[in-house]
């Protein structure tokens, strides 16, 4: 689900209001910048490293990491999708109790919290165990049918390592259960993000920029037109948001004035600069134009996002003002490059689809085949 950047008060009073008649001291100038400028990094750490991580995803043998590419159709039928759930998640929190649907979505997001941050700090940890640690290796295998018509469900392959960094993601998940605290929240919702960049694929610039469109005027809609964007993202007490709190510096650690970002926000551009990442190692050049282009106008786009937001105390659809950015500074350097068609030419085959493995075998094949002849000769 996307969401907005929201106003600073977090759904409460404005500074010097009230709030279930206590008032609410306003925040300082002093924490407004660090909330703001820790949203910033938190938003910018996942994409840089998931993109990173994504090339190596493109690359990898391992079914279990094998990315999810996100086709034409699918993007054009994304901003339906996530519209439908959006409504859906408002009405269910108008018509029944808000806190047995969040007890709820805790239980889910607690099994994926856990999962997705073991898979995020999996690299990191292996640098941490000795040689001479016994590493054994496993396979979840389930499968349907039998014989020739046998079918894998679920193929995930995972080691003694991978089975601690699940107890050590266990325990900030119990923890974000128990007390529902921001910072277990940012961890998941980090993990969330960076899996996200990493996983999902879009196979070409084109559904990019139709996935982006669209979600560029659900972002408005939902944020302008109406009040589901905001009430949603309030109420659903999921890590679907980064937060950080701007009485920080007040309050310490229990701080509760919080500003917010989506999660969508970072995704949803993210894999759109991870496959600029994916288009610039493909030219071959040995340079990240492209990338570091895109990333430095997601920067822009972020800031200008919180400026606009605090200068005129009202929620902001982020997309709003990334997608201009995202799309538009790539496309500016590919016109003075002359590099328009390749980019918009370039195309990453999906590796579940049969064809393109068939595809990559055969040319697998043919490169052995000339090889052999270079050598005979």
């Amino acid at each position: 689900m996307d969401s907005a950047v929201s106003d600073p008060h977090n759904g409460s009073a404005e500074a010097g209001g009230s709030t279930n008649g206590t008032t609410r001291p306003p925040s300082t100038p002093e924490g407004i910048a660090l909330a703001y400028g820790s949203l910033l990094l938190m938003a910018l750490l996942p994409i840089f490293f998931g993109a990173l991580r994504s090339v190596r995803c493109a690359r990898g043998k391992n079914a279990s990491d094998m990315p999810e590419t996100i086709t034409s159709r699918d993007a054009a039928r994304f901003p339906i999708i996530a519209s439908c759930t959006l409504l859906g998640l408002y009405l269910f929190f108008k018509i029944f109790s808000q806190e047995y649907i969040n007890l709820l979505l805790s239980m889910y997001f607690f099994v994926l919290g856990i999962l997705a941050l073991s898979h995020t700090i999996s690299p990191f940890m292996n640098k941490f165990f000795p040689a001479n640690f016994p590493n054994r290796q496993y396979q979840l295998l389930f499968t349907q049918g039998s014989g020739e018509n046998k079918e894998e469900i679920i193929n995930y392959e995972f080691d003694t390592k991978d089975l601690v960094c699940l107890g050590l993601s266990s325990i900030v998940g119990v923890w974000y259960l128990l007390r529902k605290h921001w910072i277990a929240n940012n961890l998941f919702g980090l993990a969330f993000s960076l899996n996200g960049v990493e996983l999902l694929h879009l196979n070409n610039v084109s559904t990019g920029c139709i996935l982006l469109g669209g979600l560029f005027i659900y972002d408005i809609f939902w944020v302008f037109g109406t009040n589901v964007m905001v009430t949603v993202a309030k109420s659903f007490e999921a890590p679907i948001k980064l937060v950080f709190p701007q009485d920080l510096l007040e309050k310490g650690l229990e701080a509760d004035n919080f500003a917010m970002l989506g999660l969508g926000d970072i995704v949803i551009p993210g894999i759109f600069i991870a496959l600029l990442l994916r288009f610039d190692i493909s030219l071959k050049k040995n340079t990240h134009t492209y990338f570091y282009t895109s990333f430095a106008a997601y920067i822009f786009g972020l800031g200008l996002t919180i400026f606009i937001m605090h200068i005129f105390k009202h929620a902001q659809p982020a997309l709003l003002y990334l997608v201009p950015a995202c799309i538009g500074f790539p496309v500016l350097v590919a016109l003075a490059k002359g590099e328009v068609t390749e980019m918009f030419s370039y195309e990453e085959s999906n590796p579940k689809d049969p064809a393109a493995v068939t595809e990559t075998r055969e040319g697998t094949e043919a490169a052995a085949s000339k090889g052999l002849e270079k050598k005979e000769k």
